[in-house]
């Protein structure tokens, strides 16, 4: 983890997918000078939040490359997911 302060440029980058990005820079630039610094810190948690997921994903990824089993308990999702994905088809979103 840095320790470097966030900036707009620091969020962007961490942000990674294009579209996400986008929708930072579309807030942000439209935020009034009222608004700014809750729009900011409102990103500045969404990046650090999605910075400290790929870093404990990476960790997970390094002990499945190396054939052993990620520490701690994990839950099989998927039924859950099918659920909602099933939900969501339901009500005609998918």
């Amino acid at each position: 983890m840095s320790i470097e302060p966030w900036t707009i440029e620091r969020i962007h980058d961490a942000l990674g997918a294009p579209d996400l990005r986008q929708r930072f820079l579309d807030e942000i630039n439209r935020a009034s000078a009222h608004e700014l610094l809750t729009v900011f810190a409102k990103w500045e948690s969404i990046a650090a939040d999605f910075t400290t997921a790929l870093a404990e994903a990476d960790v997970i990824l390094a002990y499945e490359a190396r054939g052993e089993e990620p520490p701690g308990k994990w839950i099989d999702g998927t039924q859950r997911l099918e659920e909602a994905a099933a939900r969501i088809r339901e009500q005609g979103a998918a």
